[in-house]
């Protein structure tokens, strides 16, 4: 059997490496579940690649995807890769002016968007970009052409020669797509991943799910580079993949495609765990308190066997048939793994999936790094609550003397695209990659992440402080959704918090506090004095320069339409920093 060394090679040989499996990719349409068998995959992304060559793409052009998850946007992917071309895929959540600027910077010829708000904001930028000669829609909204048309255009057109003599002019080392960052630090910038990189990770990670793990749950968002990644290894190892229909409809989607693998932020985690607790709220005294002594019980689990004591093991046993069984049922999945990333997880929540039979591995790394560092595995000392495992294989890791965290490796970006000066502020003569992230590692080698660089700062009395070590441990709390610690040159630490205003609903109903908007309840004396006791909790595990001295309540929503948080929900610090400015000048006051 052929080596896969290029990204489309995964779809050229899918059907001769697994010809048992049926269905490849399916998405929900009209609700129901469409699926594509790998060789209506291949055949699709075929048609497409005709077109596109028709269309007169060349090797080397730039073809934009702006689409939520869905198995065309896998089928255009390839059939631009195939065709030497490169996929430069974009959020439906940008902005008109984040649009502007990939579409000029990357030179985009092509891009197939879907939904009528993505399509409005790129109608005014199409009059000034000379070079985006083409807009497809994914589906008939009368102005454009449209994705089925596309298809048709290929079957017309077919030219089996020319695509066969694109795809083997393509080499391991070439560019298969540009990634532009979310903008966590402001501009996008364009991260060059060559197919090499990416196919590297797969041979390093296919270990990591169990052979009989076959189907996939994908909803986190497949232009970052985490999700994409990972559905090239279910791809890669022949698992179906299955498209939720959005972050809501993902219990039900487990439910209804009974995964055994998928991936998570932190965040879902919380959400889901927070749904387990809150169930037991209508239980009567004795089961509740079952169930609850069995929930506090996982999260004192410890992942290595040889951690655990006898006794535990038992009280394990007995929590796992009364709870534990109906739990998984209740959520559905039969799991392998639960892969979660782009933050860190709290390590109760990473304890608790883990004992109730949803094992949580975690990962780390960055577009930058195609974009696995490290990752937890099945090895000893593999998976440790803290850490996120070992380095992959032909990965190096060192810690730096400010302890940043630096990688070298086969993972490494080619660069940035048309940004030679940046690639050589963060790759040095020497290759290594600096991260901008923090960390140190275990004596079991094992990598921990503890911060961001750019995040740290110092008061007007001299002395540092981790802003993220102070807000994932108050983000423990059920009060607070998200925080944001402030103190740059001031003389204290203060913080700006996004209450979980479904939390609050309850926990004021349970007071007798009638609760009425978000922008009273952020006001009422009696709440603003609930979390000055839930912020002296835990600024009481913190150093005294750490302490938080003054916090501001925010009524506004923290989310990825409001433009706070970034696709895997981070919290984007500068635009808090903007949006709040007259907030933040008056806790200073």
């Amino acid at each position: 059997m052929k080596e896969r060394t290029r990204l489309f090679d995964i779809l050229l040989q899918y059907e001769e490496r697994y010809p048992q499996q049926t269905i490849a990719l399916a998405g929900k349409r009209d609700g129901a579940w469409v699926k594509y068998s790998p060789q209506e995959y291949r055949q699709i992304a075929d048609n497409i690649s005709y077109a596109f060559i028709k269309l007169g793409i060349q090797a080397g052009d730039r073809i934009g995807i702006i689409a939520t998850n869905r198995p065309e946007w896998n089928m255009l992917d390839m059939a631009i890769m195939q065709i030497g071309a490169i996929s430069v895929p974009m959020y439906p959540t940008s902005s008109t002016e984040d649009y502007r600027h990939i579409i000029n910077h990357s030179g985009m010829r092509l891009v197939v968007l879907e939904g009528l708000e993505v399509l409005n904001r790129i109608k005014p930028i199409k009059e000034d970009i000379s070079h985006l000669q083409y807009i497809y829609t994914f589906i008939d909204r009368g102005e454009y052409p449209y994705l089925a048309q596309l298809i048709e255009m290929g079957k017309q057109y077919p030219d089996e020669e020319e695509l066969n003599r694109r795809r083997n002019a393509v080499r391991p080392e070439d560019c298969s797509t540009i990634m532009y960052t979310s903008g966590t630090t402001g501009t996008p910038k364009g991260v060059m991943l060559s197919h090499d990189n990416i196919i590297k990770q797969l041979e390093n990670l296919q270990q990591t799910p169990a052979k009989w793990s076959k189907r996939a749950l994908s909803f986190l968002p497949l232009c970052h580079a985490y999700e994409r990644m990972l559905v090239f290894l279910y791809q890669y190892l022949g698992m179906s993949v299955y498209y939720a229909q959005n972050l809501g409809t993902i219990g039900e989607n487990i439910k209804e495609v009974n995964p055994t693998m998928m991936s998570a932020v932190p965040r879902v985690l919380e959400k889901m765990f927070d749904k387990i607790w809150n169930n037991s709220k209508n239980m009567k005294p004795l089961p509740r308190k079952i169930f609850r002594s069995a929930i506090q019980l996982a999260q004192e689990y410890k992942i290595q066997a040889s951690d655990r004591s006898w006794w535990y093991n038992v009280k394990h046993k007995i929590a796992d048939i009364m709870v534990y069984s109906k739990i998984r049922k209740a959520v559905g999945g039969n799991f392998d793994i639960v892969v979660s990333g782009a933050a860190s997880i709290q390590p109760r929540l990473a304890a608790f999936f883990s004992a109730i039979g949803m094992p949580v591995f975690e990962g780390y790394g960055s577009t930058e790094t195609s974009p696995v560092i490290a990752v937890s595995c099945r090895e000893k000392n593999g998976r440790e609550v803290g850490t996120v495992g070992f380095p992959l294989p032909g990965v190096e890791v060192r810690i730096a003397e400010n302890n940043e965290i630096l990688c070298r490796g086969h993972n490494v970006m080619m660069g940035y695209y048309k940004e030679p000066d940046l690639t050589n502020e963060v790759i040095d003569s020497e290759g290594w990659y600096h991260t901008g992230d923090l960390g140190r590692i275990t004596e079991k080698g094992q990598v921990v992440i503890t911060g961001r660089l750019k995040n740290l700062f110092k008061t007007s009395f001299g002395k540092y402080v981790n802003p993220q070590k102070i807000e994932d441990k108050c983000c423990e709390s059920p009060f607070i959704e998200h925080m944001v610690v402030l103190g740059e040159n001031q003389k204290f630490v203060a913080a700006l918090i996004s209450p979980d205003f479904e939390f609050l609903k309850g926990w004021c109903h349970r007071h007798e506090l009638p609760y009425t908007s978000p922008e009273e309840i952020v006001k009422n004396e009696t709440i603003v004095k609930r979390f000055g006791r839930e912020i002296n909790k835990y600024n009481e595990l913190f150093g005294e320069t750490e302490q938080i001295k003054k916090f501001a309540l925010i009524a506004d929503e923290w989310s990825m339409a409001t433009g706070i948080l970034t696709p895997t929900l981070k919290v984007k610090r500068h635009k808090v920093s903007d949006r709040y400015q007259a907030t933040i000048e008056d806790l200073y006051k």
